[in-house]
This record gives C-alpha cells, structure tokens and sequence, in this order.
C-alpha cells in the first residue's frame, strides 16, 4: 500500500545532481557553471580542476556527481557523458551589519545559491 512511483522528470539518457546552500553569490558561481556548459564532461572536469576560483571545488564535486548518478543509476557510459545544462538559483541571504562612523551602520548581505548540473549521453560520431 505505498504510494506509485513518481515518474521520471529527465528523458532515459539524461542524469542530474543539485548543490544547495552553496556560499557564494549566484552571479559568481555562474562565471564558474558557463566555463562547463555544453563540454564533454573529461573536459569539464580538468577546467575546473585548474580554475583559480574558489567555488570550482564544490562545482567538481556535483560534476562528478551527476556523472555518478549518470553511471550506477541510469547504466549510461560516462565517456559520452556532456554537460548539456548547468544553472545557477538563489537561495537565502544572511544579512549582517557592521558599525560604521557617526553612529551608522553598514548593511552586509551573505548570498547563498543553489547549483543544478544534468549530463546528456550522446552517440559518438562515428
């Protein structure tokens, strides 16, 4: 008596991984996710492994999860595996603020955004 499974939202040869909460503001991350769109994922992966960003890190980490996800779940072959759609969304804002002079106070906004990486296995040309 459980309930039926939810059908898949992604077509057969697709795979997704999400990163939420991620310290740092969407707009930078974007700069990050634009450098893999559309690469094959080896590709993807040794951008990001030489990247001088800091957020590069957490990227590499849901990178090598959705292809994770793409190889145990979906039995889809990893050397065919490309980044097909890489976004970034808001989450919270912590907000803080600091003293400044004359008794004012500075307003600090902490942003927080959440990454969304999906891999598309497509057919080497032959």
């Amino acid at each position: 008596m459980s309930k039926t499974a939810r059908p898949r939202a992604l077509p057969d040869n697709e795979a997704k991984a999400v990163s939420r909460l991620l310290r740092v503001s969407p707009q930078k991350l974007n700069l990050v996710a634009q450098l893999i769109r559309g690469k094959k994922v080896a590709s993807a992966l040794a951008d990001l492994e030489f990247s001088r960003k800091r957020i590069s890190k957490d990227v590499r980490k849901c990178l090598e999860s959705a292809i994770a996800n793409a190889e145990n779940n979906h039995d889809l072959d990893v050397d065919d595996l490309i980044v097909s759609e890489a976004y970034v969304g808001k989450a919270l804002v912590m907000k803080r603020s600091m003293p400044r002079g004359r008794g004012r106070v500075g307003r600090i906004f902490k942003p927080f955004s959440n990454l969304t990486i999906i891999v598309r296995q497509v057919e080497a040309a032959a």
